[in-house]
């Protein structure tokens, strides 16, 4: 399913020209605002000219500005009974916001960010990423900050199944995980913006050595795509004060949930076995709440 016009320009963003880039912070700025402008607004308040506005649309998939204008009306009309249904005034969150207020648009938010992670994902590819995986004599999950933990929580639920799969902290002990991989092997980059530089060599240089790699990243024409054999794409917002780090968190781990469930659906009966067996060695370390 394609992705609506504000969810294609976050992801295309970094690929633009300068002026093409302002343009595109202009629109996601104010969409709104933008609907009502004319072409000539539109340049205005990108401090550019009208040819770039036309050579932008071009280069974000539309014939010229009407039919961008178009679509971005609709795309901010959906927008706006969403928040309607939500109870939220408005997404951003702001200095005089309640508890309430804050509680509701970050739920508001995330949900929404699951449900277009999942609408917009590639099935096709995530089918491929399972297969390997499920086949896979060993899995390297590679990422640093934010996505490092990302990418513990889909090493521990590999692991848990009884596959070998590692998710190394410390870029070195990264790159020589990498280097032993070998073409039954699945290396896994995990990075919102696809420009942070372990995973992409980790990616890098399993990739020389043979494994499908696999990248989950936010901008499917980032560095981090260009190494890897299969992309799954994430649709993480920016807010105020919801940092890349923070959108990113909950589409990645919505990701990493889709993944391992088709791998676990692949291993169905050694699954079953081995969620049995971890389970009943940690019960020793609960404590007996009967009275």
């Amino acid at each position: 399913m394609a992705a609506d016009v504000l969810v294609r320009l976050r992801q295309e963003l970094p690929t633009l020209r300068p002026a093409e880039a302002r343009i595109a912070e202009s629109v996601l700025d104010d969409p709104a605002g933008v609907v009502a402008s004319t072409i000539t607004e539109l340049a205005a308040r990108a401090g550019t000219s009208q040819a770039t506005v036309v050579r932008f649309c071009r280069a974000v998939g539309y014939a010229g500005y009407p039919e961008f204008r178009i679509d971005l009306a609709q795309a901010t009309s959906r927008r706006a009974v969403e928040l309607e249904r939500s109870g939220i005034a408005e997404g951003e969150i702001n200095e005089t916001d309640t508890a309430t207020d804050v509680v509701s648009k970050i739920a508001f938010h995330e949900a929404r960010t699951i449900e277009e992670t999942a609408r917009l994902l590639d099935l096709d590819a995530l089918e491929r990423a399972a297969e390997a995986v499920a086949q896979a004599s060993q899995v390297g999950v590679y990422g640093v900050g934010s996505s490092g933990l990302t990418c513990q929580d889909l090493a521990q639920k590999l692991s848990r199944i009884g596959l070998v799969c590692a998710a190394p902290v410390d870029p070195h002990l990264q790159l020589t995980s990498a280097a032993l991989l070998d073409a039954g092997s699945v290396a896994v980059g995990v990075s919102h913006t696809g420009t942070t530089v372990e995973p992409h060599q980790a990616l890098s240089l399993a990739r020389d050595r043979g494994a499908l790699t696999v990248a989950v990243t936010n901008f499917p024409s980032s560095p981090l795509a260009s190494v890897a054999d299969v992309v799954l794409t994430t649709t993480a917002r920016e807010t105020r004060f919801r940092s890349g780090a923070m959108s990113s968190r909950i589409a990645q781990l919505a990701v990493v949930d889709f993944l391992f469930v088709r791998v676990a659906q692949r291993r169905y009966d050694q699954t079953a076995a081995a969620l049995k067996a971890t389970y009943d060695a940690v019960q020793q370390r609960r404590l007996d709440q009967r009275r």
